[in-house]
């Protein structure tokens, strides 16, 4: 399985990248946040770890770390623009048993 971006995720994410001069791709993570238990880590990352997984998206590199890829393996990321003023990443994650109602949150079943 991979990471996959959609053609305007790509765009989007492109135009980041080239500003950020220092900058070897993008960090998708996992942190525990909210009330549904996890939230999604998006940044540019100057440095590929050890431990970190990396994928080719269309040219853009997305480096996940050894403990958020079980969550994020097979997931694909959008960029959505609503209007003049709503733009977002939107995560499309067949992993996810469930998110809030903020949209900020996410649950995933439990892995053994």
């Amino acid at each position: 399985m991979a990471i996959q971006l959609t053609q305007s995720a790509v765009a989007h994410l492109g135009k980041i990248l080239e500003k950020d001069a220092g900058s070897v791709g993008l960090r998708l993570a996992m942190r525990k946040s909210g009330c549904s238990g996890f939230a999604y880590v998006a940044e540019t990352v100057d440095s590929i770890n050890d431990d970190d997984t990396v994928f080719d998206s269309s040219g853009i590199t997305v480096v996940v770390d050894s403990a958020s890829l079980t969550h994020l393996n097979g997931m694909t990321v959008d960029y959505v623009k609503d209007g003049l003023l709503s733009e977002r990443l939107e995560f499309i994650n067949p992993n996810a048993l469930s998110s809030c109602g903020c949209g900020e949150s996410i649950a995933f079943r439990e892995t053994t």
